[in-house]
């Protein structure tokens, strides 16, 4: 391998650092954007997509170049393979914050949601927050204790999805097909960006150890 291999490799993680912070910044806002029926907030998330998707494509074609031109091997070649997948998960989370975004858009002046579903949702959008946060934590550190952490977070986030999915097909849901199809969406959007956090953590722990992640 060429010298400067560990820079590229280091610079590969630092990207990949950098797009966990900017779909953290995405989740966020598009979450008080739903609580909030604030179209502005919602129209940054889908505007900002653009650079979560370059930067996705960086980390890729970085990525392809170390693989072609530096032979690497054992935990390096890993770290390569792993950081294409890792930054493809990471774009499709800041995909999944841009659908809940142009929910607000598609509703807009209508709120999104029920007011009386909006407590889920917050707890939804913060355990979302937290686990991308943990998924950036993980890849800077790559301490892989830190996995069992964010299974907690989508474990949350499974249990809000079928609680929602509960209420909508449920006697009393009086809101609506439309607003049971809108509940439903969104809900899905959350709970797939807590499986696309999960899938990176378990990328981690490959290049890590060489083992695969086994989940309880």
């Amino acid at each position: 391998m060429r010298d400067d291999t560990p820079n590229k490799l280091e610079a590969i993680n630092a990207n990949l650092v950098q797009l966990s912070e900017l779909v953290g910044a995405a989740i966020a806002t598009a979450t008080t954007a739903l609580l909030t029926d604030d179209l502005s907030l919602a129209e940054q998330v889908i505007s900002n997509d653009n650079e979560i998707d370059q930067l996705n494509s960086d980390v890729e074609m970085l990525c392809f170049r170390v693989a072609a031109l530096d032979a690497p091997v054992a935990t390096d070649l890993r770290m390569v393979m792993g950081g294409i997948r890792m930054a493809t998960s990471l774009e499709r989370m800041g995909d999944l914050a841009v659908h809940i975004a142009k929910q607000v858009r598609l509703r807009y002046p209508n709120p999104s949601i029920p007011a009386d579903l909006q407590s889920t949702f917050r707890e939804m959008g913060d355990a979302a927050s937290k686990i991308v946060a943990e998924a950036g934590r993980v890849i800077q550190s790559r301490d892989t204790t830190l996995a069992d952490k964010m299974k907690q977070y989508d474990d949350t986030l499974d249990r809000l999805h079928r609680d929602l999915f509960t209420a909508v097909l449920s006697d009393d849901w009086t809101h609506g097909v439309e607003a049971a199809i809108d509940v439903t969406l969104l809900s899905r959007f959350y709970e797939r960006f807590g499986d696309h956090a999960v899938s990176l953590a378990r990328r981690v722990i490959y290049i890590v150890t060489g083992e695969p992640y086994a989940s309880n």
